[in-house]
């Protein structure tokens, strides 16, 4: 009797201990269904410029109190949408991460509103020995003939003409992940339309020199140029003062002396004495 009375409630405990796992399950799913949101990520790595596609991006569930603004929750909404920025494997789709409606996919979609793309030629030294990456800041130095005055003869002059320009791309390749250095032939920059003008000018009337700068240097800096004298410190070589013009003569003018008029002279005597009577 008392083993069957202990077999009854060990029954009991273990319906109920099944009955609270039961509903303690339920509760938990409830609640973690409720605070997860379905969020579009990167299926691999995506390169800047390129258009998206659905099989590029996939949806994940994410919390909802983590949600990053701007992200998307339909795959569909993504189609034809081109990057502006490289996207890691996993890493949410947003808004400010993309170009706007109806770009398409290319190096122009990664051009900033009012800037222009120009191409310069390079090798391995003006390119920095290929460290000149996409992405990175370069100053630009162009080495010509400076302009001949009066008094000094014409002499080579090296300027740094354009500072803290953004290298968009490194002969076709554009992606800002590598950091190997990559000697190539073109290097592509992001300029301003006075800048494209000013770059223009000087591949015409010099040979260019990229220097590779600090990304996080922001500081513009106003130098005179390098000229032959200045390297060798040799001081410039004072300019010669203008001669004096010289002074007006002095006229001397001559007082014309007035020629005496003739007159009629006739001889008086008188007496002993005698004299004579002009009139």
């Amino acid at each position: 009797m008392k083993n069957s009375r202990a077999l009854i409630m060990l029954a009991m405990a273990m319906l109920a201990g099944l009955a609270a796992v039961v509903f303690a399950s339920r509760w938990l799913m409830h609640t973690s269904s409720g605070s997860m949101t379905t969020v579009a990520v990167a299926v691999d790595d995506i390169n800047l410029g390129q258009p998206l596609s659905s099989n590029l991006i996939r949806t994940v569930s994410w919390p909802t109190s983590s949600v990053p603004p701007g992200s998307f929750a339909d795959v569909k909404a993504l189609d034809g949408r081109v990057v502006r920025t490289s996207l890691a494997r996993g890493e949410p789709v947003l808004e400010s991460k993309l170009a706007p409606l109806g770009t398409k996919g290319g190096l122009s979609a990664v051009i900033n509103d009012g800037d222009r793309a120009i191409t310069v030629r390079v090798n391995d030294v003006i390119g920095v020995a290929g460290f000149a990456l996409p992405g990175n800041y370069v100053d630009v130095i162009v080495n010509t003939q400076q302009p001949e005055s009066k008094n000094d003869q014409q002499q080579s002059i090296s300027k740094i003409v354009l500072e803290k320009i953004l290298v968009l791309a490194v002969a076709q390749q554009v992606s800002r992940d590598d950091t190997q250095p990559k000697v190539v032939n073109a290097v592509t920059l992001e300029v301003t339309p006075d800048q494209a003008e000013k770059l223009d000018l000087a591949r015409s009337v010099g040979t260019l020199s990229l220097v590779l700068r600090n990304q996080v240097d922001k500081d513009t800096l106003t130098t005179k140029g390098a000229t032959k004298l200045t390297l060798l410190g040799t001081p410039p070589v004072p300019a010669s003062a203008p001669a004096a013009a010289p002074r007006p003569a002095r006229v001397r003018y001559a007082r014309a002396e007035h020629a005496e008029s003739k007159r009629d002279c006739v001889g008086v005597l008188a007496g002993v004495k005698g004299s004579v009577e002009c009139f």
